[in-house]
């Protein structure tokens, strides 16, 4: 950009009155020059150009400033307090043998004198303590009732029984085709307690499942968090609409189902909880009791697959509703060969009687 001879000359007369003018006049280039020549002739060190001190007016304030400013009152900045010196020279040093070693008197180039400066041993389960602290904080649940902790733990002891029930008669069903003979239970008896466990193990995870949708409603309806209307309600819904059609699927599709809906109800309590729809210890309540019950899914899923050929599956409720159709279809057929059967026996009836007329 182009600037105007009145904005330059402007700009010249402020920068001028803000800083002394620098240029040295021609008498001082002169005598400059001739006390340069001379110290070139003589072999001494060159001195420094005196014009260049005027460009450091801020640098030798400072240097005046710290030279001369006292540490305390009435103290110079070098000024030595000889009292003291004299003080701590008649000063007795106590004797410490134990003190004396080969690196007592020997300054290290990287460390500081006095400090001990010694390699901390390296801890190679820290990693591991940590971990295992924070489990031990985890379930803790410090924070949680009493009554809904008991009451809680309580409520998955039934799924933890059905699991474990399902592991014991599955390994005693394989002892006894692996032996030639059962250890408690006979086998035929193992696999019907089996075909009564798994439905008592579906359904009550319905149950659960529909109870911790059902949390959610007590939640809108105590202003919990404040009133979310149908994002709320709709938790409560979908959890029981997903768990009651389980009990229609095969028992290993029923527990997979059950298993993806307790993770997916964890996580929408999680977040229920960060953004202050549930109590701050919910979550952690929630994760205690998914562990559990997660745990036992896949005990009764093991358990399962090691005796999956060696049983045969249990009728489920779709099983059922089909052998209830059939049946239904075969005696509505029935009733129709029954229905005709009469009419055809009804007829034939008639042309007797109308053969025996025509005779007369």
């Amino acid at each position: 950009m182009l600037r105007s001879g009145a904005a330059r000359s402007l700009g010249r007369s402020v920068f001028s009155s803000a800083t002394p003018s620098t240029r040295p006049t021609r008498s001082n280039a002169t005598v400059n020059t001739f006390i340069v020549s001379n110290t070139r002739a003589s072999g001494l060190r060159r001195p420094v150009n005196r014009s260049l001190t005027v460009h450091k007016p801020v640098t030798t304030a400072l240097q005046r400033y710290a030279s001369t400013v006292p540490v305390g009152p009435g103290t110079a900045f070098d000024k030595i307090d000889k009292k003291a010196e004299m003080a701590r020279a008649k000063e007795e040093i106590d004797p410490d043998p134990d003190a004396v070693s080969i690196d007592s008197s020997v300054r290290h180039v990287f460390g500081e004198e006095g400090v001990e400066d010694q390699e901390k041993d390296t801890d190679m389960l820290a990693g591991v303590k940590a971990d295992i602290k924070t489990i031990k904080d985890t379930f803790a649940l410090n924070d949680v009732p009493r009554e809904a902790l008991y009451i809680g733990m309580a409520g998955v002891l039934p799924y933890l029984a059905t699991s474990l029930s399902t592991v014991y008669l599955a390994w005693d069903i394989n002892h006894a085709a692996a032996n030639g003979s059962h250890f408690m239970i006979p086998p035929h008896t193992a696999e019907i307690l089996l075909h009564i466990v798994e439905p008592i193990q579906i359904g009550y995870g319905a149950v659960i499942i529909s109870f911790l949708g059902a949390i959610h409603w007590g939640m809108e309806w105590a202003k919990y968090g404040g009133v979310q209307g149908y994002k709320r309600y709709a938790i409560g819904v979908v959890a029981p609409a997903v768990a009651w059609p389980t009990m229609l699927l095969p028992i290993e599709y029923a527990l997979i189902t059950q298993f993806l809906t307790f993770n997916f109800l964890y996580f929408t309590d999680a977040r229920a909880t960060v953004r202050g729809w549930v109590p701050p210890w919910y979550t952690t309540y929630r994760f205690v009791l998914t562990f559990v019950v997660g745990a036992s899914i896949v005990v009764s899923l093991i358990g399962r697959g090691q005796i999956a050929d060696k049983i045969g599956r249990m009728p489920g409720p779709a099983d059922r509703l089909k052998a209830l159709r059939d049946s239904q279809m075969e005696s509505l057929e029935r009733e129709e060969r029954e229905r005709r059967a009469k009419i055809v026996a009804k007829d034939e009836g008639e042309d007797d009687d109308e053969e025996e007329d025509d005779d007369d």
